[in-house]
């Protein structure tokens, strides 16, 4: 008999990044159905209600499952929109209650909460981060990425200060560690990476292995520069749906080494309710 994994009384993952385009609500969603291939009750949360990417990919998932005949196993997902009233103190208010009322809704409903915010600064953002437990920030494998975490010298390649999302990241781990004496695990997922061993590629490695210790943060490997990752969008599938012949056919190669990035992630990501053996088996 399988020994049914031990939750804390809430886990919150958050995919952060202050830049668009890095790929956050695609790892997103494949760390929620991961979490949802394991029989997880898994509620998410978009904080982007302008683009809605996420909320977008949960109803596309739906509409896939229903005109294909094809049960698919979904979040209970909920979008939070930003206030528009005209006060700056008004609208941070009216947007903490609208997260309080949602977050502890789906806390009390669910195993796992994903929360996926903007590619911008903003107080919702903020919000989200400061309940993290674990923070995934995917960024594209360039300096230009890089920048968000840190500034590099041209010349020499030496750190600098820390950016301003590092630093909001650790104003993040205060708030929740006055909050209720919770720490933050903070995991950089290196996505879109190029099979080839260019300069560039080692220099951002070297790069975030002395930011790690500086900043305090863990590197994990991410999904590389593969189309399928943008095509299962339209249908809200994700590679861990495509084991049924329904959903997609045979997998190829390239889509097998893909699902070896989503089983490495989660490993990766070292979840406490996950034992090795899960994590293994997830994907």
């Amino acid at each position: 008999m399988t020994k049914a994994p031990a939750f804390p009384s809430r886990y919150t993952i958050v995919l952060g990044n202050e830049k668009g385009g890095s790929g956050k609500t695609t790892t997103a969603m494949h760390v929620i159905a991961s979490l949802l291939s394991e029989g997880l009750r898994v509620g998410s949360i978009d904080l982007d209600s302008r683009q809605r990417s996420l909320t977008r990919y949960v109803e596309n998932r739906k509409a896939w499952s229903e005109v294909n005949g094809v049960p698919l196993a979904v979040p209970d997902h909920r979008v939070i929109d930003r206030s528009h009233v005209d006060s700056l103190k008004d609208q941070q208010r009216e947007e903490r209650g609208r997260f309080e009322i949602v977050f502890a809704e789906l806390t009390a409903a669910n195993d796992v909460v994903v929360i996926d915010s903007p590619g911008s600064d903003s107080f919702l953002s903020r919000l989200g981060h400061a309940v993290a437990d674990t923070i995934i920030t995917p960024m594209n494998d360039s300096f230009v990425d890089f920048d968000l975490l840190a500034q590099v010298n041209p010349e020499t390649y030496e750190l600098g200060r820390p950016s301003l999302y590092s630093e909001m990241v650790w104003e993040s781990r205060k708030r929740r560690a006055m909050a209720d004496g919770g720490t933050i695990d903070w995991v950089i997922m290196r996505n879109r990476l190029s099979s080839l061993d260019a300069k560039n590629k080692r220099r951002v490695e070297e790069g975030l292995e002395a930011l790690s210790q500086r900043v305090g943060f863990r590197v994990a490997p991410g999904f590389g520069e593969r189309v399928i990752f943008r095509e299962m969008f339209p249908s809200g599938l994700t590679l861990l749906d495509l084991r049924d012949e329904k959903a997609g056919g045979g997998l190829s190669m390239s889509h097998v080494a893909a699902r070896a990035e989503v089983r490495q992630l989660i490993t990766t990501l070292e979840l406490p309710f996950l034992d090795n053996e899960q994590r293994i088996a997830t994907a």
